[in-house]
């Protein structure tokens, strides 16, 4: 199976320049957990999790409604392609401890492929469990 066919393709995303406050607004009103953060030109520069915020923003004490993102974000992003097989997307998640992977065509955000996504494919539920409890360890592994 193909990420083009298990992946949320309506994305929202939030620009380096915005600010955290509104990038937690997003996450509550769509229910979700990470951002996308994409340039003027749609090209991913980072992602932006609920976690970042909590973690880099507010216990660092700075004031959410005038820190940018780009300030807080993770940068080097790993990513899948839609024309990848969703067990690459799998070992990835495993590999780099991360619950949510980026879909890029032409450096460009076309959808999201998460954790859960893998989980609801009973085909790909043994994959899935593996990459929970990879990504749940607190060492990572190279």
């Amino acid at each position: 199976m193909l990420i083009s066919d298990m992946m949320s393709p309506n994305v929202v995303s939030i620009t380096p320049d915005e600010t955290a406050a509104l990038a937690a607004r997003l996450l509550y009103r769509h229910n979700i957990g990470a951002l996308p953060v994409c340039g003027e030109d749609g090209k991913l520069r980072g992602m932006l999790t609920d976690r970042d915020i909590v973690l880099r923003c507010v216990a660092a004490e700075s004031d959410p409604a005038t820190t940018p993102v780009k300030e807080i974000m993770s940068k080097g992003i790993v990513s899948v392609s839609p024309n990848d097989d969703v067990r690459v997307a799998s070992r990835i998640m495993a590999a780099e401890q991360v619950r949510r992977l980026p879909v890029l065509s032409d450096d460009k955000v076309v959808g999201m492929v998460s954790l859960g996504d893998l989980a609801k494919t009973q085909a790909f539920d043994m994959e899935a469990s593996k990459a929970l409890s990879e990504i749940s360890t607190n060492v990572k592994k190279k």
